[in-house]
C-alpha cells in the first residue's frame, strides 16, 4: 500500500511539475512589463509598440506631428488587452520629457522598458547643410534619447531594475555622404548607450542599441523599385528588412531572455556590416 501511494504522489508532482512547464511556456515574453516607446506612430516604432503589446507588455507611447496614426495606434493596441496610452509629446525637450515620465509612472504605476526610436533625417551634403538642418536632427534623435533616459533612470534606479533599447542605424557606425548630421547623432547614441550601461548596471539596468539597415517603410515605399532593388542586391540576405525584424530583436532585448546583455550594438542589417 505504501508502495502504491508513493507511486500516487509520484504521479500527482510529475503532473504538476508538467502543469507548471505548460504555464510557462504559455507566459508572453514581456507579460506584466510596462514599456515606453517614443516615436510610435508609424514604421519601426509603430511595429515594436504592436509585438510589446502582442507579448503581454503595458505600452504607453509618443507621438508628435501625427495626431491621427497616434490615436489610431492606442485604439489598435487595446486589441490585444494590455493597458495601452499614447502621448503627444515632443522628447527633444527637456522639460516635456520629464512630464511624461512623470505621467506615464502616474498611469501605469512605473516603467520597465524604453525604447528610443524617436528620429528624423534632413540629409543634404556637409557644404550644403543649414545650422537648423543640423541642430534639428541631432536634437530630436540625440537629445531625445539623453533626455528620456536621464528622466526614466530615476524611476528604474528605485525599483533596481530596468531596460533601455536605443535607436541607432548601420550609418551611426559606417557614416554615410549627404548625411553627417543623420549620422553624428546615431554614432552618439552609441557612445551614450554604452556609457550608460556602464553607469547603471550595478542597479540592475541594462542599456543596448539596435542599429537597422535598410528597413521598409513609409519612406522606402516613395522610392524607385529600381534604387530599392539596386541596394537589395549589395546586401547579403537579398533583402530589405521589415519592420518586424526590427521589432522581434527590441522584443529580445526587453525580456528577460536578454538578461545578462548590456552595453551592446546590435545591427539588424541583412549582413550590411
Amino acid at each position: 500500500m505504501k508502495k502504491v501511494n508513493k507511486s500516487l504522489r509520484q504521479a500527482q508532482t510529475d503532473n504538476n511539475n508538467q502543469t507548471e512547464k505548460q504555464q510557462k511556456l504559455k507566459m508572453k515574453l514581456l507579460e506584466g512589463k510596462t514599456a515606453l516607446i517614443t516615436g510610435a506612430s508609424k514604421g519601426i516604432g509603430r511595429k515594436i509598440a504592436e509585438k510589446f503589446a502582442e507579448q503581454g507588455a503595458n505600452v504607453a507611447f509618443t507621438y508628435l506631428s501625427s495626431v491621427e496614426k497616434g490615436e489610431a495606434l492606442e485604439q489598435e493596441l487595446q486589441s490585444f488587452g494590455t493597458k495601452v496610452k499614447g502621448y503627444r509629446s515632443d522628447a527633444s525637450k527637456f522639460a516635456e520629457a520629464e512630464q511624461l515620465i512623470n505621467d506615464v509612472v502616474a498611469e501605469f504605476g512605473t516603467i520597465d522598458i524604453v525604447v528610443n526610436n524617436a528620429g528624423i533625417t534632413k540629409d543634404g551634403l556637409l557644404m550644403r547643410m543649414s545650422e537648423e538642418n543640423w541642430d534639428d536632427v541631432i536634437n530630436i534623435n540625440l537629445k531625445s534619447v539623453f533626455n528620456v533616459t536621464k528622466a526614466a533612470s530615476k524611476v528604474m534606479m528605485k525599483a533596481r531594475k530596468g531596460v533601455f533599447i536605443n535607436m541607432s542605424s548601420v550609418v551611426g557606425v559606417t557614416g554615410n555622404a549627404g548625411q553627417a548630421n543623420y549620422a553624428a547623432s546615431k554614432a552618439g547614441i552609441i557612445g551614450f548607450t554604452k556609457s550608460v550601461a556602464k553607469e547603471l548596471g550595478s542597479r540592475n539596468i541594462r542599456a543596448n542599441v539596435v542599429a537597422p539597415g535598410f528597413i521598409r517603410t513609409e519612406m522606402t515605399e516613395v522610392l524607385d523599385p529600381a534604387v530599392v532593388a539596386g541596394w537589395e542586391k549589395d546586401i547579403p540576405l537579398k533583402r530589405a528588412g521589415e519592420t518586424e525584424d526590427i521589432a522581434n530583436v527590441c522584443v529580445f532585448l526587453a525580456s528577460d531572455m536578454s538578461a545578462y546583455v548590456t552595453g551592446q550594438t546590435l545591427s539588424v542589417c541583412g549582413g550590411m556590416l
